[in-house]
């Protein structure tokens, strides 16, 4: 084997951006799979995410952020400091905005983020949901002026088409160097207790309304293998008020076995085997607010 074909490149790809712009429902789309929550509230992800794309002799890692905005307590400063920290090693930075509505004070934040990265390496400004939007050039331009000297694209992330194009564009993009990770590792780095959590908190996104979801944590408290194959796990949903508690449970505990199926479905489908969920629920006051209950609850 000669020398060139023994060149790999790779390199990391952050996808930033305010809240709700669709950067998990990109970053599942690069993958081809999912290993980033969706739900249609702001604010789903609250830990960077990593997937792992690998193709012939390169290889992007991405880090999908949490959504960029002013934060209102501790877990509003621990997911902003999760997107500073994603920055400062990345090769190539994917600032996604939403084509349908024109730039808020939270886009003007993310490109204030940004600026001194402009000329020191790529910085590609993403305009996604073009398919859904009324003036999707208007709209790119008025962002585009936030954050002069970024390279400016258009897209709908639901488009396999418009996905594999930047997914290219990337690949081209990366710097000569190792892999990461071997060729044949998974899409996700994502512990598996780590995944659970976020599957569970996901469907509490998509059924619970107004605050609460926002006050609930996840955290997965044993991960063990049964004898008949099934993967059993043990998790405790934590709320920051007694009143919480019997809306998370619903009457009879059906909104509770609701979530809980929800979520062992999806895990069944990404890891292949039975899973046996067993949820809990407790009260942890102003968890959002206290940094050590942040600790504990995983944010570190």
């Amino acid at each position: 084997m000669n020398e060139a074909t023994e060149r790999t490149h790779s390199g990391f790809v952050a996808i930033l951006g305010k809240p709700n712009v669709g950067k998990s429902t990109l970053l599942n789309q690069m993958l081809g799979v999912k290993v980033a929550p969706i739900s249609p509230k702001p604010q789903t992800t609250r830990k960077s995410v990593r997937g792992i794309y690998t193709e012939g002799d390169r290889q992007i890692v991405f880090v999908d952020t949490p959504g960029l905005h002013k934060p209102a307590d501790a877990l509003g400063d621990y997911i902003n400091r999760q997107v500073t920290e994603a920055l400062a090693d990345v090769d190539v930075v994917l600032w996604l905005v939403d084509l349908r509505h024109p730039p808020t004070p939270e886009d003007e934040l993310v490109a204030r983020t940004l600026e001194p990265l402009v000329g020191k390496k790529p910085v590609l400004l993403v305009g996604n949901k073009a398919d859904a939007a009324k003036y999707p050039d208007e709209a790119l331009e008025a962002y585009a002026a936030l954050l002069p000297g970024a390279e400016v694209r258009k897209i709908s992330a639901l488009s396999e088409r418009d996905v594999a194009a930047l997914r290219a564009e990337l690949l081209a993009l990366l710097p000569e160097g190792p892999f990461f990770y071997p060729p044949g590792h998974a899409k996700s780095d994502q512990p598996i207790e780590d995944w659970i959590a976020e599957t569970i908190r996901e469907e509490v996104m998509k059924r619970l309304r107004q605050e609460i979801p926002y006050a609930v944590a996840v955290k997965v408290e044993e991960v063990a293998e049964r004898d008949n194959g099934t993967l059993y796990a043990h998790a405790v949903l934590y709320v920051e008020r007694e009143a919480h508690k019997p809306i998370l449970i619903g009457k009879g505990g059906r909104m509770l076995k609701e979530l809980g199926r929800a979520a062992r479905k999806q895990l069944e489908l990404f890891l292949n085997r039975p899973v046996f969920l067993d949820l809990e629920v407790k009260v942890y006051p102003n968890w959002r607010k206290d940094p050590e209950a942040l600790r504990e609850l995983g944010y570190e």
